[in-house]
């Protein structure tokens, strides 16, 4: 079993969007181990809708919008993050995190240190903004701290040049691609916006 983990350098940047066109491009089966809010539709139903590929059921759903060890002590539910390993797959396997890469699990368990337990590529995501080469320089160092290995940054948004060569170049990232905004939220429109996404290396990944 292979994987590929997304994460980002924050919440909605994009990586359900990614994460559905990845999991189309290298026909793979998605996994988002902890849902924070329940809002209609769940970034697996939305995987579902937009990939038509298998999506595994979350671990943990918890109702309240929020970071998942605020959201899990809402609801009296303590995380078990040894339960949280990768799980069996035929296909491929893209993992989702929640929110960006410092987001905590527990009061003792960031999202990071269940990216290095994994030991699986990860792929961020970073939206094509004022304040992205902080948020993506910050994510990536925080990322080869931990002793994970990035396989890139992949950018959401109308294009930005400037930021975007900054970020691969000060931090020696590889610029996996840019996804445009959707044209419509359908499985033809994510195609199209991800044309440009370099999926050939990441199968090599796999």
């Amino acid at each position: 079993m292979s994987a590929l983990v997304v994460t980002g350098t924050d919440t909605d940047v994009g990586k359900t969007i990614v994460a559905a066109g990845l999991t189309v491009a290298l026909g793979a089966t998605y996994w988002k181990p902890v849902q924070a809010g329940l809002i209609s539709p769940t970034d697996r139903e939305t995987v579902a809708r937009l990939s038509a590929r298998p999506t595994l059921p979350e671990r943990y759903r918890l109702r309240l919008p929020a970071s998942p060890h605020l959201a899990a002590e809402a609801e009296g539910v303590t995380i078990d993050t040894d339960a949280l390993s990768l799980p069996d797959s035929d296909a491929p396997l893209i993992v989702e995190g929640a929110g960006g890469v410092m987001v905590p699990l527990t009061r003792d368990t960031l999202f990071l240190d269940l990216f290095a337990r994994w030991n699986a590529p990860v792929v961020l995501v970073a939206r094509t903004g004022l304040g992205t080469i902080n948020h993506t320089g910050l994510s990536i160092r925080a990322l080869r701290h931990a002793g994970c290995a990035l396989a890139g940054v992949i950018f959401n948004g109308p294009p930005e040049t400037a930021a975007e060569e900054s970020i691969t170049q000060m931090w020696q990232v590889r610029h996996l691609g840019r996804v445009a905004p959707l044209e419509g939220f359908t499985p033809t429109a994510l195609r199209r916006a991800f044309h440009g996404v370099d999926t050939a290396h990441l199968r090599r990944l796999l």
